[in-house]
């Protein structure tokens, strides 16, 4: 039972900090009007292409993440802080810069950019896998990022209701909540990658 429980619990560090990278209700400003002026029959179209390229593209970094490490001979200490002062600048940017922009006109290219990336899996996302993938493995990590994945389909699926229930005061409200979770996150990772770089030089 206790081997059961430690693994919900690894389970949940790794889905939450992903869940709060992702942000997938914070694509909902820019998504809500741009579904509402895609022609019904499409919208389920640019949903699953948005949907499919955050998948392949966060697949790609937790595959290849690793490796990368290894080839250029980076520790995971060094990656904690770069990728902490990654995510607390983005998550300062977001937080103190303007709301989002009025969408473009509907356009299936835009499920991948910028839907599928970068506000869906964008640099906040792939530091949070890389890093997550280091720290608990491939296996926790994969499994968080497929539970997450599948979360932001519901939340796309069901963008329209979601924002009639919300509003847009209430979207960019959850939005800046979760900005700022991420750079609580990101000082969280800096502070360990700082403590374990000087214990590797004192050792």
């Amino acid at each position: 039972m206790s081997g059961v429980s430690d693994q919900l619990g690894e389970f949940i560090l790794v889905f939450v900090p992903l869940f709060v990278a992702m942000d997938p209700l914070g694509a909902l400003p820019f998504l809500v009007p741009f579904l509402g002026r895609t022609p019904p029959a499409r919208r389920g179209r640019v949903v699953r292409i948005a949907l499919l390229t955050g998948l392949v593209l966060g697949l790609a970094f937790l595959a290849l993440g690793r490796m990368v490490f290894d080839v250029l001979g980076i520790q995971l200490a060094d990656f904690l802080v770069a990728g902490g002062l990654i995510l607390l600048v983005l998550a300062l940017r977001d937080m103190i810069g303007p709301g989002p922009s009025e969408p473009p006109e509907p356009d299936e290219l835009l499920a991948v950019v910028p839907i599928g990336t970068p506000l869906l899996i964008g640099p906040a996302a792939i530091s949070m896998l890389i890093l997550l993938s280091s720290l608990y493995g491939y296996a926790v990590t994969l499994i968080a990022f497929v539970a997450n994945m599948v979360l932001a389909w519901i939340v796309f699926r069901f963008s329209a209701r979601i924002g009639e229930f919300l509003g847009r005061g209430g979207l960019l409200a959850m939005s800046r909540v979760a900005d700022l979770l991420l750079a609580a996150i990101a000082i969280q990772l800096i502070r360990r990658g700082v403590v374990d770089i000087w214990t590797g030089l004192r050792a």
